[in-house]
């Protein structure tokens, strides 16, 4: 199998230049549009809660991941542990998830600019005044909207509890 089986098998993973085009149809039909973006590097709980309660905001949920090189500027040398292309694939598996694309900036504000969402949704570890896209998305007509996932559920603290309990290499 290739390594790119799975992006060929998924209609949800999308390019920026097709991902205008399925929003543009969309918003045609009269369906409202949320986006989200992040690294979603180790998928867990949190994440799921969170996209699910972004879906119910809209009729098309959006989820923006940051590309590998991205992550590793944002999080450190060690990060992603899950290659983008796995990411994707494992979001769009998800079926409050109707759209994946993988974005090579830092944040997410031209992205946004090129999509026009009628909402863009943050998780609730996020203040408003935190999220740097915040006046972007106004500007544009959106709303912003912070959403709670399980916010003691994150990536960060799961590799911290694997280095606790495996870092000694005793499986």
């Amino acid at each position: 199998m290739s390594a790119n089986w799975g992006l060929k098998m998924s209609g949800k993973i999308k390019t920026r230049e097709e991902l205008k085009s399925e929003v543009h149809k969309a918003r045609r039909q009269g369906k409202k549009i949320v986006t989200t973006n992040g690294c979603f590097d180790i998928l867990h709980i949190g994440h799921l809660r969170y996209l699910q309660e972004a879906k119910r905001l809209g009729d098309i949920l959006v989820v923006a991941i940051n590309s590998d090189d991205s992550v590793r500027t944002i999080k450190g040398d060690k990060r992603p542990l899950v290659p983008q292309d796995e990411r994707a694939e494992i979001l769009a598996a998800l079926e409050c998830v109707d759209y994946v694309t993988i974005f090579p900036e830092l944040d997410p504000i031209q992205l946004l600019r090129e999509l026009r969402p009628d909402i863009h949704v943050k998780g609730g570890d996020y203040r408003l005044d935190q999220v740097i896209e915040r006046e972007a998305v106004k500007s544009l007509g959106g709303e912003l909207r912070l959403v709670p996932g399980a916010p003691e559920k994150s990536t960060s603290n799961l590799i911290k509890l694997i280095v606790e309990r495996y870092g000694s290499g005793d499986g």
